[in-house]
């Protein structure tokens, strides 16, 4: 396992630093109230069954789906809303993406870690008006880059004063519609000091393939899940769904369903990656 990371603090919730693993996990979209409060409600209590912690992640707007006509969520007022009450009723951290610079501030009012998408890592402006808020930032490694190059974009959060930084593995462009993950990264990511999460779910997405949607091997979720924590990660992150293969009247896909868990399968793959992490330490 490679060196351990600094602590970085979710609400209650300490990662890194030698702590228990942490669970990130939820709807890709937020669907409406009553779904995000049915979802994080169970798996709070699947994470809670384990004795793993829990942070919610659904997001109020998916701006970079591969079509203009696929669901993107409820908005940023009213999926704020939904997420503070899941925050507030159900005694949950919260975490989303923030697209724009203009949605960091109200966003953080809500959100206890903000997320930067892997498509706008780079955005300067975006990291930087998220790390000045002072809450935990999510930066979610580009398909686009090596895991070294996280380092400037560490730099970029750290001249804000900010040092609660989470780095997120999310797999990396190989030719066409693929994403692959190279488990080398995983360590020379938590060798730049700060807590490393692995997304086990858009790892397996096939970008694009489908078309206007992309596609997804979601039956390769728990081996990579498994071998990240082998390697030594601080947290995972599943985007997860009762029904990931759910659509809209119209067809239209309501999540990334195809790379989604479903919910039904968390439970015995928690106590697998316990147990690995019991193992490796």
């Amino acid at each position: 396992m490679s060196p351990s990371t600094r602590e970085v603090r979710v609400g209650s919730i300490p990662i890194g630093g030698g702590h228990p693993l942490v669970l990130i996990g939820g709807p890709c979209a937020i669907e409406n109230e009553k779904h995000a409060l049915m979802t994080a409600e169970r798996l709070a209590a699947i994470a809670a069954d384990r004795r793993v912690p829990f942070i919610y992640k659904s997001s109020y707007d998916k701006a970079n789906r591969s079509s203009a006509d696929g669901y993107r969520g409820p908005g940023l007022p009213e999926g704020l809303r939904i997420l503070r009450r899941v925050r507030d009723g159900l005694g949950v951290p919260v975490l989303s993406d923030v697209h724009q610079v203009e949605e960091v501030a109200p966003a953080a009012e809500v959100l206890d870690v903000l997320q930067i998408p892997a498509f706008l890592c780079r955005q300067t402006d975006l990291v930087l008006a998220a790390a000045r808020t002072g809450k935990p930032v999510n930066v979610k490694k580009g398909q686009f880059l090596a895991p070294e190059d996280m380092k400037n974009i560490v730099d970029k959060v750290l001249s804000t004063g900010n040092r609660s930084i989470l780095l997120t593995e999310r797999g990396t462009s190989f030719g066409y519609h693929n994403l692959v993950v190279d488990m080398r990264g995983l360590i020379q990511m938590r060798e730049l000091g700060f807590p490393v999460v692995f997304d086990a779910t858009h790892s397996v997405q096939l970008p694009g393939a489908g078309g206007p949607r992309s596609g997804g091997e979601r039956k390769y979720v728990p081996a990579l899940a498994r071998a990240a924590i082998a390697v030594g990660v601080d947290a995972l992150f599943m985007e997860m769904h009762e029904d990931p293969d759910r659509t809209l009247p119209d067809g239209r896909p309501l999540s990334d369903g195809p790379n989604m868990l479903r919910i039904d399968d968390l439970p015995r793959l928690l106590e697998e990656v316990c147990a690995i992490r019991a193992a490796v330490r």
